[in-house]
């Protein structure tokens, strides 16, 4: 192999690495960065001490609402739900996330807070995803 085929060579394989590279960065992890979003509404359910009698029901406003991206560990963001109860998370890429709200329910033997999970999976870039009403308990 002469020097002049080593050169040409060289730059073949250059080239393959920068297009392998380019192609492989394309495809993004689940997160911020797209045009997909996700929605709900949290409700509460008011309960007596004993849970026994439920004293009431309403939008849950002012609640904290969290959403993991993908395989994450912690959650990526925070949203506080509005007036209505409402909250929606936007600019999301295709990929799965974990939705979650804490929940005040004492269950049988069990105290303290609980965590309501919802799952789901954006499939297409410009997706939006209801999830629907989410009820949480308080006492």
């Amino acid at each position: 192999m002469n020097l002049k085929q080593i050169h040409n060579w060289t730059k073949a394989a250059a080239f393959f690495a920068v297009i392998t590279f380019l192609i492989s960065s394309c495809e993004k992890p689940a997160g911020e960065g797209g045009k997909a979003s996700v929605y709900g509404k949290i409700w509460v359910q008011e309960w007596n001490t004993s849970y026994t009698v439920l004293n009431g029901e309403y939008a849950g406003m002012d609640e904290d609402v969290y959403i993991i991206y993908g395989d994450d560990v912690n959650y990526g963001d925070k949203q506080t739900t509005n007036y209505n109860g409402e909250f929606e998370f936007k600019y999301l890429r295709k990929g799965k996330y974990k939705v979650f709200i804490y929940s005040r329910f004492r269950a049988l033997n069990k105290s303290g807070d609980s965590t309501v999970v919802k799952e789901f999976e954006i499939k297409e870039p410009k997706e939006k995803v209801d999830l629907g009403q989410i009820t949480i308990y308080k006492k």
